[in-house]
């Protein structure tokens, strides 16, 4: 994987970071590829604020993986800024190569290069593959999350 770059996100990757988003069991319900009008308004209020990190990974000029991190600082836990790793996605043409733990060891490391003494995410309960991911990448399953939709 030595050619292979994780940069910030920019406008013109948002195409390709939809398609990654839709190409999945629960994405394809979701997500609107044929209308990137919400992604790019999205795309702009995260490009604004410093604590909001879209990045991407790109290979031989493809984006192939994809990220967002998050720096939350907060008062709970002696002042401790933590933060949350999300929307992780690796493009179908490389899922096995290892690419989607480079990207969450490049987020924790990112996260430790920020003052952050906590790193968190969610991921759907129906994803067991998932799960295990990232409890093979230290994390464990420590609380039960709640959503409520608007």
């Amino acid at each position: 994987m030595d050619d292979l770059l994780i940069r910030r996100a920019e406008v013109d990757d948002v195409p390709a970071l939809v398609a990654m988003y839709a190409d999945d069991p629960l994405g394809a319900h979701r997500e609107t590829p044929d209308d990137l009008a919400p992604y790019l308004t999205a795309f702009e209020r995260l490009a604004d604020d410093p604590n909001q990190n879209l990045m991407v990974a790109e290979r031989s000029g493809k984006v192939v993986g994809t990220l967002q991190l998050t720096v939350i600082p907060g008062l709970s836990r002696r002042g401790a800024t933590r933060s949350v790793i999300e929307g992780v996605r690796v493009h179908s043409d490389e899922r096995g190569t290892g690419l989607g733990s480079r990207l969450v060891r490049w987020a924790i490391e990112e996260s430790g290069r920020r003052g952050c003494r906590l790193v968190q995410l969610t991921s759907d309960a129906t994803r067991t593959d998932a799960r295990r991911f990232y409890e093979r990448l230290g994390f464990t399953a420590s609380h039960i999350g709640f959503k409520l939709q608007l």
